[in-house]
């Protein structure tokens, strides 16, 4: 406990560098402001089981509480006749829980999931915004915001995903590449460049024909092919810092390789490397909208912003699908070039304040 306690009252020290490059990033007014507004969006989001949800966020009947969000119960708890799932948009159950047994319903403030068909609209879908739908429905009659909701998180947590994994692969092929030189560095270049020449489209195509891709097939194809974008960048700094003097000062101290690339070399390396990353995200993102606008992504019916896009395309008499996919899309992108930029100028050594 005594060293837990040091640790903890123990003063964090930032380097003067750090330092430096914090002040810049915070100088960047947009770019600093749009990566709080991201976070909060993209935290929101990972709640948005709380926020449009067809299952009640608290129910309370006959004095008991019952969390639906949480957990399934059956009809049969509310006085119902059948054993299976509650559905509580049945008029019929709301009359049990909130007539016959006293009780009251919780709605979160969108009181739809993604997938959630609302059968009672005043018009054909895909509908108009309306007090219960406020950006309207899509052509099955889905809200439109929750899917808007949704379909940001799992497009953020795909482009994260992707981002990382690739950075971590073209990181390891670049320093490898980059730190021995000579034949390793050309055949590797060799390798990349044919690995370039494959057309990942027709790839996604054949395969998609074959089976039906989902988020984890979809995250596989793309990282076999996403990790080349870092792999130049990696290798052009361990190709300049390979025989700096404190480099060959640990070779003779007799560190091995793998500690001279992974603890001298690439924390250098990784300067140039962490200012690309939200540009990675931001293709990332824009990948699998892409895809999921073709019919090549995920599978039909997951909150996806392409499948939005391509609604308000099928739609042109329903402008609120195409608007709603596009402003959402926009800013994402929008705050993830801002963040990038700011970022940029964080580790550019060109940069000072006045």
């Amino acid at each position: 406990m005594a060293f837990i306690e040091t640790v903890l009252r123990r003063p964090v020290r930032i380097s003067p560098l750090n330092k430096r490059r914090l002040a810049n990033f915070r100088a960047n007014k947009r770019g600093y402001w749009s990566l709080w507004l991201f976070a909060v969006l993209f935290v929101v989001s990972l709640f948005a089981e709380f926020i449009a949800n067809d299952q009640p966020l608290l129910v309370e009947y006959k004095g008991e509480y019952y969390f639906p969000v949480f957990q399934t119960y059956n009809e049969t708890e509310f006085g119902g006749f059948f054993p299976t799932a509650t559905d509580y948009r049945d008029p019929f159950v709301q009359e049990l829980i909130i007539e016959e047994g006293n009780g009251s319903i919780l709605w979160p403030a969108i009181p739809y999931s993604y997938n959630t068909i609302n059968r009672n609209l005043p018009v054909p879908a895909p509908a108009p915004p309306s007090a219960d739908n406020w950006l309207g429905t899509d052509d099955q009659g889905r809200d439109v915001v929750a899917r808007m909701i949704y379909g940001f998180r799992l497009s953020v947590l795909f482009g994260l995903t992707l981002t990382i994994l690739s950075s971590v692969i073209g990181v390891a092929a670049g320093a490898v590449q980059g730190y021995f030189g000579g034949w390793t560095d050309l055949l590797f270049q060799r390798v990349i460049e044919i690995w370039n020449a494959i057309p990942v489209l027709y790839l996604i195509i054949i395969i998609a024909a074959v089976i039906e891709p989902n988020f984890w097939i979809l995250l596989g194809i793309l990282m076999l092919f996403s990790w080349v974008a870092l792999v130049g960048v990696v290798r052009a700094e361990f190709l300049r810092a390979r025989n700096f003097e404190y480099v060959n000062a640990a070779r003779a101290l007799g560190q091995s390789n793998l500690v001279i690339m992974f603890k001298h070399v690439l924390p250098n390396a990784m300067v140039a490397t962490l200012t690309f990353m939200p540009f990675i995200l931001n293709g990332s993102i824009t990948t699998l909208t892409s895809l999921d606008f073709l019919g090549f992504g995920l599978p039909p019916g997951s909150p996806s912003l392409g499948e939005l896009l391509a609604q308000g395309k099928a739609n042109l008499q329903a402008p609120w699908l195409g608007f709603a996919g596009f402003f959402t899309i926009a800013v994402m992108l929008s705050l993830l070039i801002f963040i990038g930029e700011a970022v940029r100028d964080a580790f550019d050594p060109r940069k000072t304040l006045s």
